[in-house]
């Protein structure tokens, strides 16, 4: 024991005597081999290096230094790689990686016997006197379970200023075959409690302990790998795992519901794309937002219906995002398709509850749909042919595992299924669409990537022989996403959206013109993550938005028109937010997320806005003023602050409660007297006399999985009120209008409801059944009759329909046959009858019941489905599946509406369907 006190002494001793003598050095180099600068120090000192050249390869340094000490240029030139030093008293300075070379031994490094407690006393007395420095890392691996052909990895290197016990390691998985990110996947901590999940990113953070850690890594359809790792700092590690061939999609559903049972968030609907070519296709074509309304809390006013409404709300409330760049009309074909290419999309998450704070601008959901990354390591291909549509996506590598490119392209090449529809003003009609989608990714380095997606869709209809009507999407978005260090990581997203029509007119008679509508946004959006520790994510960030929107234009077209040319002057305005929100973890069983948005809107010029007298219906006799505001002059102002809060208290390891509230703001709106949302339907910003859309929302849930994830159970309510909203006057006119504030009539609104879903997971019978029941009312009210509907009490919007019920299932036969099966009811929405006659002044009218009094035939429809799979050989040139499905199959007679037209003195009443008969479809899947 004293011999080691002794060692102990001298150690201390050579190292106070060489700081002591430490030279000063004056030495310049820039971007040199880490290698021959050592070099050039010892030609420049008295100092020799001891070290590995493997250390040193690939290691450039740079620097300019004059009359300094020799442990500041080594500080310098090692502070970015995982080189300690240290110096010994003849000037010989040896080099270690990750640890330190320690000159005194840590706390309790003795053993003393329990009799001897006196000298015990005495000599852990002594050490702690000489040299007060934290225990080494190396000192600490004893915990470690030691498991034979286990790559050993160290993180980080270890510092004389720390003492801290343990540290954070984050960083990415992806496939080591695909490139792409492994969401869902489970890192843990052998012997331990710790563990975690990739998200849909493939991005993880765990917090491990300082030494040795062996840490697991598993889930089903990828190779399960083991590594100890060395903690000697915070740090990042990126993993490339191999998928096995049995990738199992039940388990991806499994992995996600465990996910929702322990988020912290409410209201969340991920859709797994991949899963979607099992269920009954309509005319072939696979599409993931029809998917998501047979899920609770999601609906369709009609079929063929172009929007959504989200938990009473309208179709313009919905903020449908694709990479980040908002998508205005997400429809093709009438409604009957969607604009969303299924075979380019990696990742559609629906927020109807808990909206993140980053997110704002609309009411009632966030559609945040990810457009996959391309496979960086091989060429591959993918193809669906069908009666009416064929879709073609390509993914290949630039420059191998570093960049690569998807392209999707879509297009429709038939018009007999207007033709065929029940309706025989459409037998002479057609319509056509195309959509291209184009993505690039470039890994720059360890911490920099950048990606750019170009989209553009365009349609083209003509429903009768004299006006071709047509609308198009164009998106564009580029993104740079840097990790900072292993706390910190940022996007900086360029996103800009354009929408427009046009109808183009040329009939018998000389009223030929052509008629222009045009909306487009440009945003800049910076967001950041910081991992503060293991309780603390905070996410925050700013954004604006530029909005220009073109009311219209109408053109004569042709010398003989009458037709008088007519522009509604431009809108402008800027929408601009801060955010900031913080995942905190209470304890193991309470979690909250909290979240702060302040949105800010800021109408612009040059515009000219027409003021009226408080108090009183506007319109031209109550028109008092009109101001002209120069370009980019603020002419309005509107703004506050946005709370999303959330709440997750798990009942046990499989079930949870959850409360949620939050509230938004809409500055822009639709302008639209239809009962659905149509593409002729105008956007309008707010102004001096269209006030912005409020809302505030209250929601709770529990949330249940078995025990070995083959079921899930949820059941959810929500209560939400709106401000500001939107409806119209009977006949108003909204096209082309220059006074709409005199049209637009804006009040208050009330929605809630139960949502009800139970999902099977596993098994040969899967699928899921989703019920929800809800109430959408709207109430405008005045003192004036013209402004105010149904006597100012609440009535039923164009969309309340309150039963709603989904089920959804696939039976697997063989592993290549399946049979699946779709069944939907709803109630019918609401509509207004005329209920009798009148004779006013020697003048015959007709009078109508409360608006939205009555209801149209309830809706429902039957789908069944064939899969049928080519042979699971792992080595084939392509792997195909036939898909056989019967739309409609009990050959309902659903009406999308029901209309009143007077003929020879007389009401009759009318219904439109879309489809009346079952619709058989034969589609072909290949892919490369």
């Amino acid at each position: 024991m004293k011999k080691v006190f002794l060692l102990f002494l001298f150690l201390n001793f050579q190292f106070l005597s060489s700081q002591n003598k430490e030279d000063k050095i004056s030495i310049n180099f820039k971007n040199k081999p880490l290698v021959e600068v050592l070099h050039k120090i010892e030609k420049k000192s008295t100092y020799t290096f001891f070290y590995l050249k493997d250390w040193l390869r690939n290691t450039r340094v740079s620097g300019r230094y004059k009359n300094v000490l020799i442990t500041e240029v080594l500080e310098e030139i090692f502070r970015k790689t995982v080189l300690n030093y240290h110096i010994t008293s003849d000037k010989k300075i040896v080099l270690t990686r990750n640890s330190l070379i320690h000159d005194s031994l840590p706390k309790g490094f003795f053993k003393v016997p329990k009799t001897d407690v006196t000298k015990a006393t005495i000599v852990k007395a002594d050490i702690v006197d000489i040299k007060k420095q934290p225990t080494p890392i190396t000192y600490l691996e004893k915990a470690a379970v030691h498991e034979e052909g286990v790559e050993t990895i160290r993180i980080g290197k270890e510092s004389k200023k720390s003492s801290r016990d343990s540290y954070q390691l984050s960083g990415h998985v992806k496939s080591a075959s695909t490139g792409k990110p492994l969401p869902n996947l489970v890192i843990s901590v052998l012997n331990k409690k710790t563990n975690t999940v990739t998200n849909t990113d493939g991005f993880y953070t765990i917090i491990l302990v300082a030494g040795e850690n062996l840490i697991a890594m598993k889930s089903l359809g990828v190779t399960a790998i083991r590594k100890k790792i060395i903690m000697y700092d915070n740090g990042t590690l990126n993993f490339k795992l191999e998928e096995t061939s049995e990738v199992l999609e039940e388990v991806v559903i499994a992995a996600s519901k465990i996910n929702d049972v322990k988020s912290t968030v409410t209201g969340v609907t991920k859709i797994e794309v991949a899963k979607i070519k099992n269920i009954p296709l309509i005319l072939g074509e696979r599409d993931i937002l029809k998917v998501a309304t047979t899920l609770p809390g999601i609906k369709t006013a009609g079929e063929g219906s172009a929007g959504f409404n989200v938990r009473g709300g309208k179709e313009d409330q919905n903020l449908i995002l694709l990479d980040h760049v908002v998508l205005y009309n997400p429809s093709h074909f009438l409604g009957i398709f969607s604009a969303i290419n299924p075979f380019t999309t990696g990742d559609v998450t629906i927020y109807k509850g808990s909206v993140p704070a980053e997110f704002g601008g609309r009411l009632s959901s966030v559609f945040d749909i990810k457009t996959k990354e391309a496979n960086t390591e091989k060429f591959s291909l993918e193809g669906s042919f069908g009666p009416v549509t064929s879709n073609l996506t390509i993914e290949t590598p630039v420059v191998k595992n570093t960049s690569s490119v998807i392209v999707g392209l879509r297009g429709t090449y038939s018009d007999w299924i207007l033709k065929a529809l029940d309706n025989e003003s459409l037998n002479k009609s057609k319509a056509s669409f195309y959509d291209v989608i184009l993505k690039y990714k470039h890994q720059v380095n360890k911490s920099n990537s950048v990606s750019a997606m170009a989209y553009y869709s365009k349609d083209a209809y003509s429903i009768t022989s004299d006006s071709l009507f047509s609308y198009s999407n164009r998106l564009v978005s580029l993104k740079w996403d840097r990790e900072i260090n292993n706390k910190n990581k940022g996007s900086l997203i360029f996103a800009n959206s354009e929408y427009q029509f046009n109808i183009d007119y040329d009939g018998i008679s000389n009223v030929d013109f052509n008629l222009k509508y045009k909306v487009s946004e440009t945003q800049v959006k910076l967001k950041m993550k910081h991992f503060f520790n293991e309780k603390h994510v905070f996410d925050y960030g700013v954004s604006t938005k530029l909005y220009v929107v073109n009311p219209g234009a109408l053109v004569p077209k042709g010398q003989g028109s009458l037709i008088s040319a007519l522009e509604i002057p431009k809108e402008k305005a800027l929408e601009s937010a801060l955010f900031l929100s913080d995942n905190f973890k209470i304890n193991d069983k309470i979690s909250l997320h909290t979240g702060f948005r302040y949105s800010l809107f800021l109408g612009l010029g040059a515009t000219t806005q027409r003021e009226y007298l408080s108090g009183v219906p506007k319109n031209e006799s109550t028109l008092v003023n009109t101001t002209q505001y120069g370009d980019n002059e603020v002419y309005k102002a509107y703004g506050g602050p946005e709370l999303r809060i959330s709440a997750r208290y798990l009942l046990s390891s499989t079930a949870s409660l959850k409360l949620g509230y939050n509230n938004t703001y809409q500055y822009i709106h639709t302008l639209s007297n239809n009962t659905t949302l149509s593409p002729t339907d105008t956007w309008k910003l707010s102004d001096l006399n269209i006030k912005p859309q409020r809302s505030s929302q209250f929601s709770a849930g529990i949330f249940k999985n078995s025990e070995d994830t083959m079921y899930e159970v949820s059941l959810e309510g929500y209560f939400k009120t709106l401000d500001n909203m939107l409806d119209y006057k009977v006949g108003a006119e909204l096209l082309l209008n220059t006074a709409i504030e005199t049209e637009v009539l804006q009040g208050k609104g009330k929605t809630y409801g139960v949502e009800f879903l139970v999902r099977k997971a596993k098994g040969k019978l899967n699928g899921w059944l989703g019920y929800s029941y809800s109430k959408s009312l709207i109430q405008l009210d005045s003192k004036f009759n013209e402004e105010r509907v149904n006597n100012g009490k609440y009535f039923p919007s164009n969309f309340d329909k309150p039963h709603d019920l989904s089920l959804v299932a696939n039976y697997k036969l063989t592993k290549r046959y399946s049979l699946s099966a779709n069944f939907l009811y709803q109630t019918g929405r609401p509509v207004t009858y005329p209920v009798g006659k009148y004779i006013f002044n020697g003048t015959e009218y007709v009078a109508y019941s409360n608006r939205n009094q009555f209801r149209i035939p309830d809706y429902y429809r039957l789908d069944i489905g064939v899969n049928i799979e080519g042979n699971h050989k792992v080595k084939k040139l392509a792997h195909s599946f036939w898909n056989v499905s019967i739309y409609n199959v009990l050959g309902r007679n659903n009406p999308y509406s029901v209309f009143f037209v007077t003929e020879n003195k007389e009401i009759k009443a009318y219904k439109s369907t879309i489809f009346s008969v079952p619709v058989p479809t034969i589609t072909y899947n290949i892919k490369f």
